[in-house]
């Protein structure tokens, strides 16, 4: 037996009243996803409320890391190239090997080049060398008194290879040979709260180099 009282029906809300709270309830999720879940998660600010309350740069910050967590997670997938020792020589040794009169190599047609790029606070950028397996490219780059965390790998006929990771590092140096036909180069991304000028310079059997958008 209960003892409550059944509602009266004039006590139930109407037809009317529950489709207006069903429209009110949509339309204040709606405005929670636009201007909070959007722009704090994906980087998206269609209103510009994001941006004022800096939701924005926070997705931003965890679009990069979902990006950077990706390409960890395929180039784990596959094997490391051994280290040549070659990787441990100092920048000036290098530059000395490679631009030199007296070169070992001065007899071959080889392909010298220089690039620069400048990173802003959580930038990145990528070069490649486009080369035939079992090329080979002498390489060193420099942050410029900055540091930079790098990542060098390649990619082509759907085969991925990282060869060496980095971060905060002030620069590199060594030698890339190609472990299949493709593009091969490095990704940087500037992790620090100044722009950091990188300079790239490579010289060896490659057809191109590009910087990759």
């Amino acid at each position: 037996m209960f003892n409550s009282r059944m509602p009266a029906p004039e006590d139930l809300p109407s037809s009317k009243q529950l489709v207006r709270s069903t429209i009110i309830a949509a339309a204040a999720a709606a405005a929670i996803l636009v201007t909070v879940v959007l722009p704090s998660e994906y980087a998206i600010d269609p209103t510009g409320v994001g941006s004022a309350l800096g939701l924005t740069a926070m997705g931003e910050i965890k679009t990069q890391l979902a990006e950077e967590a990706e390409m960890d997670r395929v180039n784990a997938t596959v094997p490391a190239r051994p280290a040549t020792g070659q990787e441990d020589s100092s920048l000036t040794d290098w530059i000395v090997r490679q631009f030199g009169i007296a070169s070992a190599h001065a007899q071959e047609a080889e392909r010298q080049d220089e690039m620069s790029v400048t990173l802003q606070p959580g930038e990145g950028a990528e070069i490649k060398l486009t080369m035939t397996k079992g090329a080979k490219a002498n390489y060193a780059w420099t942050a410029n008194g900055g540091k930079v965390n790098f990542d060098t790998h390649g990619d082509g006929g759907g085969e991925n290879i990282s060869y060496e990771k980095g971060r905060g590092v002030a620069e590199d140096s060594g030698v890339i040979e190609a472990a299949f036909d493709g593009n091969h180069g490095w990704f940087w991304r500037n992790r620090t709260s100044a722009p950091v000028t990188l300079t790239l310079k490579t010289g060896g059997a490659y057809t191109d180099i590009k910087q990759m958008m």
